[in-house]
């Protein structure tokens, strides 16, 4: 029982710090709303832990043995990052009424940041090395459940922290100022990925 609250204490602290996704997750929640947004909440979760499963089960001795797939995730990861962050730091700040012109949060957004997110893969590797070295299927798939249950509450958390700053941000101004803000986080993010 200990290792599964020690499990469920790892995915907790790791899913709910601050990352790339879970600022998409707080500028998503400001621009839509916590509703449309559950769908990058669901996309990240989903995303996490079916790379959570493939470390399990094997994927972290692939990227050994081949570490140029571990480069090109890391140089995909910053690409996406910083043309997130253009698209924020780009937004004119204005409420888009029908919202036809812009880009709603999506389930398939939400699991491929996960994918090129190197805070995912870092705790998937670490956390599977934590608790699961052996290997054995049935720690590995309750692991995978606790962090879905973890994951899905910490990035939902986000888009509800965006949602309720709505409320402070109704003129095109601050608007502005909050995506720039966001969109410098995110190159930061992308940055750091030099030193992984």
């Amino acid at each position: 029982m200990s290792v599964l609250i020690s499990m469920a204490a790892f995915a907790l602290a790791a899913s709910i710090s601050p990352g790339p996704v879970n600022i998409v997750a707080l500028s998503s929640g400001r621009q839509f709303g916590l509703g449309p947004s559950l769908n990058h909440v669901l996309g990240a979760t989903v995303g996490f832990v079916v790379l959570l499963l493939f470390t399990g089960f094997g994927l972290h001795e692939v990227l050994k043995q081949w570490p140029l797939l571990t480069d090109l995730i890391r140089w995909g990861g910053m690409a996406f990052l910083l043309y997130l962050a253009w698209k924020l730091a780009a937004d004119n700040g204005r409420i888009d009424v029908d919202g036809a012109t812009t880009l709603q949060p999506s389930f398939i957004n939400g699991a491929i940041m996960q994918w090129l997110n190197p805070k995912a893969w870092l705790a998937a590797v670490a956390g599977m090395g934590a608790f699961v070295a052996s290997g054995e299927a049935s720690l590995i798939w309750s692991f995978a459940l606790i962090y879905f249950v973890a994951c899905y509450v910490s990035v939902a958390c986000w888009a509800y922290a965006g949602a309720f700053l709505n409320r402070y941000l109704h003129n095109p101004s601050r608007i502005r100022l909050f995506n720039r803000c966001m969109a410098v986080m995110l190159s930061g993010c992308a940055v750091s990925l030099l030193w992984f």
